[in-house]
């Protein structure tokens, strides 16, 4: 999702996490409107399709860069792949703690409100699970450089496959999403050469998405899509389709708006919860549409689009440290850091 690297920019690589970025926003939009409205909408089966491979190529696509900084010293490394995330983890946790907590205290207490900050810590808080498993991630894949990369892909599969279910955010989500990640590490050249492939014969990948998308929409209706195996064999040959899809899209850039959240995807998972809550609550209250499926639609573009228009406002001003990590905070304060990566 985010990278600190001033490699180039690969086209199908930032359309595939558009859609990740639109795809984790459209979940939490409409689930979050239809928890207010009391009933489901049309956009739910859009959500119910895309959850067997939606997280899996967020995490796939976060891996796939990992190979040009993982033999580098431990302080480069840990500046650009754990202090980075922690940074904004932080910051966008205190943020979204600060409006949560009127409610929260009110309900709970002040104090019981206060611990449930500290234990964020601890156990990830909301949306910001995603980046305080990242840095996890980036740690254990280097401290397991020197065992047999095979044998490692098969233990991280077998703990996706198990399930494991302890409670625990940290750890049930590293069993169930370590293995996409360190896919994303271990078969970054495969996939570079799949999406080379799917563009020179376009017919056949497209033909190929098809019968994937009947498959995946049918075992989806059929209530299949977590079972052990399928699920891991759904999230990546999910992720194969939704790149052959990306490749295709960036042979021409036939779509520049879905590029460039993928360019900002950090910055829109950052802080998209903001205008999400706002424009649900005003959405709902002035009663203008009733219908629970446009509502939703109107909610995740306004989350989408915000963010974008708020990194616009605040680079080059005092509060771009909202998306840019300030020089203090760095271990090599000449890097010049890319956060929308």
């Amino acid at each position: 999702m985010a990278t600190t690297d001033p490699a180039p920019r690969i086209a199908f690589v930032d359309y595939a996490k558009g859609f990740c970025i639109i795809l984790v926003v459209m979940m939490h939009s409409v689930l979050g409107v239809e928890a207010a409205a009391g009933h489901e909408g049309w956009m739910h089966a859009a959500v119910e399709f895309a959850k067997p491979f939606r997280i899996p190529v967020f995490f796939l696509t976060a891996g796939l860069f990992l190979s040009r900084t993982i033999d580098s010293d431990w302080r480069s490394y840990l500046d650009r792949k754990v202090l980075h995330f922690v940074y904004f983890y932080v910051l966008w946790l205190t943020i979204q703690f600060a409006f949560k907590f009127p409610g929260m205290a009110q309900a709970q207490g002040v104090g019981p409100a206060i611990w449930s900050y500290l234990l964020a810590y601890l156990q990830p808080f909301g949306t910001l699970w995603f980046i305080y498993l990242l840095p996890v991630f980036f740690v254990v894949t280097k401290l397991t450089r020197p065992l047999p990369p095979l044998l490692v892909w098969l233990v991280a599969a077998g703990l996706e496959m198990a399930p494991v279910e302890t409670g625990a955010v940290v750890i049930d989500e590293f069993a169930a999403r370590f293995v996409y990640f360190y896919s994303g590490y271990l078969f970054a050249r495969g996939v570079f050469g799949f999406a080379d492939e799917a563009v020179q014969r376009a017919p056949l990948a497209l033909t190929g998405v098809a019968a994937w998308a009947i498959f995946n929409g049918l075992v989806v209706v059929y209530g299949w899509s977590e079972r052990p195996l399928l699920s891991l064999v759904l999230g990546l040959v999910g992720a194969a389709a939704l790149i052959a899809v990306s490749a295709l899209l960036a042979r021409r850039d036939l779509c520049p708006p879905l590029r460039l959240c993928g360019q900002y995807s950090l910055i829109i998972y950052l802080a998209f919860f903001l205008p999400m809550v706002i424009a649900r609550e005003a959405l709902m209250r002035s009663g203008f549409i009733s219908d629970v499926g446009t509502l939703s639609l109107i909610v995740t573009v306004a989350a989408v689009v915000v963010p974008l228009v708020m990194e616009r406002l605040v680079r080059n001003t005092r509060l771009r440290f909202l998306f840019e990590r300030p020089n203090a905070l760095r271990l090599k304060p000449n890097m010049r850091f890319a956060p929308q990566r």
